[in-house]
Formats: C-alpha cells, structure tokens, sequence
C-alpha cells in the first residue's frame, strides 16, 4: 500500500469515529471491487468478496443483539421485521453514503465509468465489508458499539412510527394511494425439509417486482417482503411520498 492510500484510508477512520487500524490492509480490502482485482492481478490484491460474507453476519448479529436489548417486550417475528428493514441493501447503500465509501473505492475503469461509485449493490457489500474489517481489527464489542450509534436513530423512528411491525398493512396503504391496487405476493420458491420449510415470497407494486422476502411461514416472508418494498418506495414507515 502506497503513502496515499494509506493517507485516504486513515481520512475514512477518522470519518468512521473509530481508533486506528492496527492492520489497514483490511480495510484496503474491504474498499476493494473484485473489477479493480480483474484489471491489477497481484498476488497481493484481494477483493472485498470475503469480508463481505463476514461482515453480513456481523451486521446481522450485532443489529439482533441492539434489538433484542432495546425492544424487550417485542415478539421474535415483530424483531424479525424490524431488523429485515435495517439490512436491506438500500438501507446499507444509504449508511455507506453517510461515510461517502463511494470516494474511497478501489473500482476498475469500467466499473468506475458506469456509475459503480454510487450502485447500491456495491455500496451496500462495501458497508458489510467494512464492517468484518473493523471485525476483524478491532472486536466485536467495539463493532456494537459503532452499529447502535449508526442505527440508534432509525430504531427510535421504528419504534415509535405507526404500525411499526405490520410493514404488509403499511405497503397495502401506500399501494391503493400511488397505484389504485392492492399488492400482489407469490410463493415464487420453498426450500429445506418439510419440518423447516423456508419460503421465498416475491411482491409486486403496480406493474414492477419491488422486493422478495424469506420466512418459516408464507406469512413471516410475505411481511419481510413487504418491509423491503417499502423500504425500495423510500417509505419504511408509510408515510406520504414526497
């Protein structure tokens, strides 16, 4: 890692709020697109692939940590919702943007020409991997520490907007307002063993498919799916659409 890199990489830590890295190789990786990888093969140079596996689940169990403490009266499938509408991948495309990680993206030409700083799919994995980096570097007691300052203030709105964990009752609302029309859910797939039947629920919004949603039952995924919808129309707790 040159001198400049790591000059940019520690203007991110001090964007972060967090101490210093004692390895910033991980953090070089976690900003690191495998496009970038492609076009410099070294035997050095890993792209972010990894961590972002990792950091997933990080962000997931740090995030049901902070809920499962903040909201002690709430059921596991009201938790479930809440926390659904958290790690969507425009929910993370946003945190990223907070940080600007966009500007500090190792990207390949091409990616780089096509918008690729600012693509909510690359943003998003960016985020999970910077969140295993700092996993990885610092602990997870720290990695909760920085997760609930980031979502503290979008748990507070959760919890106290209306119909907070009834994200079906919220889409259906904003559904009949913008498109005249109730929304449409579809088992589109069913998974594991008849004892732990995992479905796959895909919701249609007007005429486009705005989100999928996982679940043990058709009803939990059909609500995980709705949260997702919501949170694609800007609307995560139906509010009026600008």
């Amino acid at each position: 890692m040159d001198e400049s890199r790591r000059e940019t990489l520690q203007r991110l830590e001090r964007a972060l709020g967090c101490r210093p890295f004692r390895d910033l190789s991980l953090l070089d990786t976690a900003l690191t697109h495998r496009s970038f990888v492609n076009e410099n093969r070294r035997a050095d140079l890993n792209d972010n692939e990894r961590l972002e596996f990792l950091g997933d689940a990080v962000l997931q169990l740090s995030v049901s940590e902070l809920l499962y403490r903040r909201f002690p009266d709430s059921s596991e499938g009201d938790l479930s919702k809440i926390r659904a509408s958290l790690v969507t991948e425009q929910s993370l495309a946003r945190l990223a943007r907070q940080y600007d990680l966009g500007n500090y993206l190792l990207l390949g030409r091409g990616e780089n020409q096509s918008g690729g700083r600012d693509k909510d799919s690359i943003l998003a994995d960016a985020f999970e991997a910077v969140i295993a980096a700092f996993f990885l570097d610092h602990g997870y007691e720290e990695v909760l520490v920085a997760v609930e300052d980031i979502v503290a203030p979008v748990l507070d709105a959760v919890k106290t907007g209306p119909n907070y964990n009834d994200f079906k009752s919220n889409l259906q609302e904003i559904s009949h307002r913008l498109f005249q029309a109730a929304p449409q859910y579809r088992v589109v797939e069913t998974s594991g063993p008849d004892h732990e039947r995992i479905y796959l629920v895909e919701v249609r919004v007007g005429a486009e498919v705005k989100a999928t949603g996982s679940g043990k039952s058709k009803k939990e995924a059909e609500q995980l799916a709705a949260g997702r919808a919501l949170e694609y129309l800007d609307q995560p707790d139906g509010g009026e659409t600008p």
